[in-house]
């Protein structure tokens, strides 16, 4: 697990390789991540966008942006988390993502990005 920090914003990142919906003889891999979001500030938030960037071994490289997360804005109150699972799949068996969120403080409407740690995406069995 990855963790980073911004402005009081911890993102937590977990990953896991799915082999029962990867296909390597296709270069088709799936992991899945599941990412916890802590607001240790003390304003509410609300989530509005992501930003990523994802990358495989072979120097290919994606970039996704959208409104919320699998398909929520979430408030998450000062003390309070929220959590998702979503899904990449790569050429490769080895890769990597990292992004942004873009939040508002409820209180006065401003934005500010939160760093999504970079993270690896690599099968179990490559670390053995």
């Amino acid at each position: 697990m990855v963790t980073q920090t911004t402005e009081g914003i911890q993102v937590s990142v977990k990953t896991t390789f799915q082999p029962g919906y990867s296909r390597p003889a296709q270069s088709h891999y799936v992991f899945t991540y599941e990412v916890t979001i802590e607001n240790n500030s003390d304003f509410s938030i609300q989530l509005l966008r992501r930003h990523w960037f994802i990358y495989d071994s072979d120097g290919h490289i994606r970039q996704v942006e959208g409104e919320g997360v699998v398909g929520e804005q979430p408030i998450i109150e000062p003390g309070q988390m929220h959590r998702y699972v979503s899904g990449s799949n790569l050429k490769t068996n080895i890769g990597k993502m990292k992004g942004t969120y873009l939040m508002e403080r409820i209180v006065d409407g401003s934005k500010f990005n939160v760093v999504i740690p970079d993270f690896v995406l690599i099968p179990d069995y490559k670390l053995n």
